[in-house]
């Protein structure tokens, strides 16, 4: 399995644990305390490969450059109107 850090984009989305486990920051390696809100950064899609992050690590890395969106890597095809129009231009 490929490691957490090899991915090209990330998906990140607020997250709170509903349940009392204890889990590590693959950023800082810290612990994040139980019931903590927190981050949930997903690998280029693959949930299989999904982390729990501290907030104030995911924005860091996020300012560092370290977490960058699909959006910023692939950018999005122009939709059929786009085309159409570009076409015509």
């Amino acid at each position: 399995m490929p490691d957490f850090r090899d991915a090209r984009w990330y998906a990140i989305r607020p997250a709170h644990n509903r349940k009392p486990a204890t889990y590590r920051c693959p950023l800082c390696g810290r612990h994040l305390p139980a019931l903590s809100e927190h981050m949930l950064v997903v690998p280029e899609g693959d949930a299989s490969r999904r982390r729990h992050a501290h907030s104030a690590c995911v924005m860091a890395a996020r300012r560092d450059g370290r977490l960058p969106f699909r959006d910023e890597v692939e950018p999005r095809r122009p939709g059929p109107l786009r085309r159409l129009l570009q076409r015509r231009g």
